[in-house]
């Protein structure tokens, strides 16, 4: 599934509710069933800075394709960041490049957070930008698979 498919599933999951204290359930939701970061793995090398909670995004590139795991101390946060995950991670280092998270709009989300919680959303997305950057300057050299 690419990245327009996947942004048409969040769109309508999170649509299918009007009021924002739903889509705030939605996103509790999907806190809850984002796989927990490993603890190895929660450390600074992973650390979003800008953030108001803790939140941790590790990527990999495996057979061309960028994976994320991710973790936060705050439920809510930890959502937000697997609505990301949801859309970007398994998709090309090229695709995620060529598609803004526009969608976080659409859905409602931008216009429900507290501006420390924007700023956090916007580092988010900035740190996952990066390293489809750094990614896709890999592929074009023919690597495949690395870790950071």
């Amino acid at each position: 599934m690419d990245i327009a498919d996947k942004i048409g599933l969040i769109e309508n999951k999170f649509n299918e509710y009007k009021d924002w204290e739903d889509k705030y359930r939605v996103l509790i939701k999907m806190g809850k069933s984002l796989s927990s970061l490993k603890d190895v793995d929660q450390v600074p090398k992973f650390e979003i800075k800008g953030c108001q909670s803790k939140v941790w995004l590790k990527p990999s590139l495996k057979s061309s394709r960028v994976h994320f795991e991710a973790g936060s101390d705050a439920i809510l946060v930890k959502g937000i960041i697997g609505v990301l995950l949801e859309v970007y991670s398994g998709a090309k280092p090229a695709e995620i490049l060529s598609h803004p998270p526009e969608f976080l709009g659409n859905i409602g989300i931008v216009d429900h957070l507290s501006l420390n919680r924007t700023n956090g959303l916007r580092a988010m997305v900035k740190q996952i930008q990066t390293y489809a950057s750094l990614f896709n300057n890999l592929v074009d050299r023919g690597v495949e698979d690395a870790d950071i």
